[in-house]
């Protein structure tokens, strides 16, 4: 088959990518804005895949995304392009605004006129995957609910409400134009690649460098850790066994309060990296305990079980394992890690425009 990976040089975009050339023989067509958050190095391993086309553009150009489809004649959609860090759509939320909402609608209608143009069967067989967060569920009042798909949305900081109002446009055409689409809501996402505003990558970078390990609060926040690669291999099913209309919840079954999450990157840093900077003899003294951001949900969880009893898919890591393997990761990818934090990255994006 063919696959449109909408932001696809992003830190999950990319690990569907690489999933997809590796376990898959299907092609890949990525449209990606690359923006700071778009990093071509990440895919450096599939570049020169034959399956495996790059475009950059933007989701809210129409005329691109029409000629995209109309060029590429996809099969499966699956749609990643966001803007994503609850911090920057707190100081910014216009950017969030436009490409999450006015990309979504966009990219929704050229594959209404493209599914439209093709034969019964393959209306049949053609699928647009819309990936999702958690976040747009809100904040859980107690210690042993669970988000579950029929959750009534709830979000409270910029970025979830321009994700929740993508989820609602999303099945909106499919109950008023009967596009087929499926949706998937996933928990915390860590692993290789991530960009270093995200908590784990800032606190492991951070710590070896020697730097203050800024913590909201009193650290108390509850999120469900799932690990990247995971939430690739079950993005694949829902796109391609997922049940037309329905909505899939992604879960990594691990729940940590971001404090304990800290200590534990603190702990195998100390236990793989133990040549500390400065005067420390260990990571955990450099946590610095910051003024909480606004509006910030205590606790998410999710209910995988859907995913589990419908199409087969469990993660295969544990937060233990999934973390020591990340940890490792940004250990020896010390190149990735200097182009991000010095930006030369972003100068292959400004040779690719």
């Amino acid at each position: 088959m063919k696959f449109i990976i909408t932001g696809g040089a992003g830190f999950i975009g990319s690990a569907v990518i690489r999933y997809l050339l590796a376990e898959t023989s299907h092609e890949v067509l990525n449209l990606d804005k690359l923006t700071y958050a778009g990093n071509l190095q990440s895919l450096k391993s599939v570049e020169s895949n034959p399956r495996y086309r790059f475009v950059q553009g933007d989701i809210a150009d129409a005329d691109l995304v029409e000629q995209l489809f109309s060029d590429f004649q996809p099969d499966v959609v699956m749609h990643l392009a966001a803007e994503s860090h609850v911090d920057r759509s707190i100081d910014g939320p216009a950017d969030f605004i436009q490409t999450n909402i006015v990309g979504t609608s966009v990219l929704l209608e050229a594959a209404r006129n493209w599914w439209k143009s093709l034969s019964s069967e393959k209306q049949q067989a053609f699928r647009f995957h819309h990936v999702s967060t958690d976040e747009v569920y809100g904040d859980l009042d107690s210690t042993d609910a669970l988000f579950t798909e029929e959750t009534s949305y709830d979000p409270s900081s910029p970025y979830s409400a321009s994700k929740a109002s993508s989820d609602h446009l999303v099945r909106a055409w499919h109950r008023t134009y009967g596009l087929p689409v499926v949706v998937s809501n996933c928990s915390n996402n860590y692993g290789p690649c991530q960009f270093p505003e995200k908590l784990i990558p800032l606190m492991i970078l951070n710590a070896l460098e020697g730097k203050p390990l800024p913590v909201y609060g009193k650290g108390e926040q509850v999120r469900d850790w799932l690990h990247v690669e995971d939430h690739a291999r079950a993005l694949y099913q829902v796109a391609t066994r997922g049940e037309v209309g329905e909505t899939y919840n992604i879960g990594g079954h691990n729940e940590k309060t971001n404090l304990e999450v800290v200590h534990t990157i603190c702990d195998l840093l100390d236990e793989l990296r133990p040549q500390h900077p400065g005067d420390i003899s260990s990571y955990r003294e450099l946590i610095t305990h910051v003024t909480d951001r606004p509006g910030h949900d205590l606790r998410y969880a999710i209910d995988a079980g859907k995913i589990d009893r419908e199409l087969g898919w469990v993660p295969e890591e544990t937060f233990e394992t999934g973390l020591e393997k990340t940890v490792h990761w940004y250990l020896d990818n010390s190149d990735w890690c200097r182009q991000v934090q010095d930006g030369s990255y972003q100068r292959e994006r400004l040779g690719q425009a």
